[in-house]
């Protein structure tokens, strides 16, 4: 009886999602979002507070002129978690983002854990991005605000919390929030406005970096900075400047790079968005993949270009870390101009505001519809179609983070929530494509177990040697060119011993990269018997026959493309301090507390016939 409780119970975690529209629920009916909407919400959401603050502190501190090679590798990286999106995109538009694609593909508790990931990622960066306005208009003003509200809401308490409430980027949530409630049209006619601003001002930015940029900052040296700092002996600003390095174009060397990337990967997140709207646009199959692709190039050219000019115009030591491209402005002797980069950077806050801010309910409304959520935030407007509640929610849980918490405190624990759900969806597109089409056609399900059925019996007929080659030859050179229930568990275990011997790899390049690659006997010889391990492991996937199933865009290189994604995104969770493992498993708790106590029993995939297949890839 223990036995069968326990089953059941397990039964209930890996549950699948159907793809069928379910009744009872009235889906969105704004659909009539086209390309150039997904493109211009992917862009705006993406270009906020990391092209115009993280890069002066990626350039002082983590990789100087080579923070332009840092924005290539995180561009390179989230391109690789974009065509993932893309692909499960294509398979499943519909709301809800990384969550869907992880329960249609592993399961119910891995696809809570994921959506969970994702609305505190959202909150987060929202907060972020409205401190990181009120800051910006702050400074504009003279500082008044943040005085003000020092001196009379200062808070004493530890320090991962803000040093005082900030109403001002609060009652800016508040906005945002009802400017959602009005409609989704209203909001993508603004964040269009917004985006094309903020696009505007950053062109600027680059065409004055390579007018007035001068090679000879990206070949500094020795000579150079002590020049600098007896020019500046007696000023204030001696004690800003950063460290020299090695100096030249890589002044911090190979590992300033990596982490510089690290940190440069912030810049990038938010595409995800696009994927999340599914749900509201007119042609999905072909808006998301392109929507995902173009929004990515722009954001990277963007990054690229400021990043390039900024290292041009100031070297890299005497870049402000407050405000470095007005500073850079200053420096080059244009300083009427700063004044048009702060309404740029004011433009990129405000759209990354209403697009970080803009996925969230409908997220929440997707896993209320689905039980994982109270089911009352899935209550819809009926003339808009709206889910009401679900941003009401959104809205009043990011003004609370956003009187509570500082910009920077966070940064690495949204980092983390959104490198774990491009992992998944890299997880994601590797085993669905893999998968026999009885996850979509009920008729083709039952075609296949008869194949399986006859398949199993051969088996049981031979000896063991024979056995034994008809093992090898389903995992080397299998008979079927079409994929089969047995070739999808073949490809589920396998990626499943793929993750945890990535995962071994990148711990052991993270505590120990320089005994690895100066030819430490044990930690180079574990390294090689590992990536020897996923050379083989990945050839059997390979060997697998692939879905026929048309879809518009595929990833290509499969299964080597989504391995990769997973590494990177891996490693740089590696990169993550105490800290912020610690707020991460605080919230994780209060998740599990809600799904094992609510969730779990109320879940309309528990309630509903599973299709045959569900249990045996299971």
């Amino acid at each position: 009886m223990l036995c069968q409780d326990v089953h059941q119970f397990g039964q209930k975690l890996v549950r699948r999602r159907l793809l069928e529209p379910r009744d009872g629920f009235e889906r969105p009916k704004t659909g009539h979002l086209n390309t150039l909407d997904l493109v211009a919400l992917g862009v705006g959401s993406t270009l906020g507070a990391g092209v115009y603050i993280l890069v002066g502190e990626v350039a002082v501190y983590e990789a100087g002129p080579a923070t332009v090679i840092c924005f290539f590798v995180a561009g390179l990286s989230t391109l690789l978690s974009g065509l993932c999106y893309a692909e499960l995109a294509a398979w499943v538009p519909r709301p809800g983002s990384a969550y869907l694609y992880s329960y249609v593909t592993m399961g119910q508790l891995c696809a809570f854990i994921i959506g969970w990931n994702l609305i505190l990622s959202f909150v987060m960066a929202t907060a972020c991005e409205a401190r990181a306005w009120s800051y910006i208009f702050d400074s504009l003003i003279g500082n008044h605000i943040s005085q003000v509200f020092q001196e009379t809401f200062s808070l004493h308490v530890p320090y991962f919390l803000a040093t005082y409430v900030d109403f001002f980027a609060f009652i800016l949530v508040l906005l945002l929030t009802g400017l959602l409630v009005l409609g989704v049209h209203e909001s993508a006619l603004v964040n269009k406005v917004f985006t094309s601003l903020n696009l505007l001002v950053l062109s600027f930015i680059i065409l004055s970096g390579f007018i007035k940029g001068d090679l000879h900052n990206w070949k500094l040296t020795n000579q150079d900075y002590s020049l600098t700092t007896l020019n500046t002996s007696g000023y204030s600003d001696i004690s800003r400047l950063g460290p020299l390095g090695s100096g030249g174009l890589v002044p911090f060397g190979f590992e300033g790079i990596l982490h510089g990337a690290a940190t440069c990967f912030y810049a990038f997140v938010g595409f995800d968005v696009i994927a999340t709207t599914g749900g509201e646009v007119l042609n999905p199959h072909r808006s998301i993949p392109l929507g995902i692709v173009i929004s990515l190039s722009i954001c990277f050219l963007a990054c690229f270009g400021v990043s390039a000019a900024l290292t041009l115009m100031v070297p890299y030591y005497q870049i402000q870390l407050e405000s470095p491209l007005p500073q850079a402005f200053l420096h080059i002797g244009w300083g009427p101009a700063r004044y048009v980069v702060a309404v740029g950077a004011l433009c990129a806050l405000t759209s990354s505001l209403l697009c970080t801010i803009f996925p969230m309910p409908r997220l929440i409304y997707a896993m209320a519809e689905d039980g994982l959520l109270f089911r009352g935030l899935a209550w819809t407007r009926t003339r808009t179609g709206n889910p009401i509640l679900a941003i009401i929610f959104a809205g009043s849980l990011t003004g609370v983070m956003t009187l509570l918490f500082e910009l920077s405190d966070l940064v690495d624990l949204v980092s983390t929530a959104m490198l774990l759900a491009y992992s998944l969806v890299a997880f994601s597109v590797l085993v669905l494509r893999y998968q026999p089409d009885q996850n979509l056609s009920d008729k083709e399900a039952t075609e296949e177990e008869i194949d399986i059925s006859l398949l199993e019996a051969s088996h049981f007929e031979p000896g063991p040697e024979a056995r034994t080659s008809n093992i090898l030859k389903s995992l080397c050179c299998p008979s079927n060119t079409i994929p089969t229930l047995k070739s999808g568990q073949i490809v589920y275990s396998c990626a499943f011993l793929l993750v945890l011997l990535l995962t071994i790899l990148s711990l052991v390049l993270a505590q120990w990269p320089s005994q690895v690659f100066s030819g430490d006997p044990v930690l180079t010889t574990v390294a090689v018997l590992l990536l020897l391990l996923i050379t083989g492991v990945t050839a059997i996937i390979w060997r697998q026959p692939q879905s026929p199933f048309p879809v518009y865009f595929k990833v290509p290189a499969l299964p080597v493309l989504p391995l990769v994604s997973i590494f990177v995104n891996v490693y740089l969770m590696m990169q993550m301090d105490t800290g912020t493992w610690t707020l991460f498993g605080i919230w994780m708790g209060i998740g599990f507390t809600i799904y094992f106590g609510y969730g779990i029993r109320h879940s309309l995939e528990n309630n509903e016939p599973q299709p045959p297949a569900s249990t045996s890839q299971t």
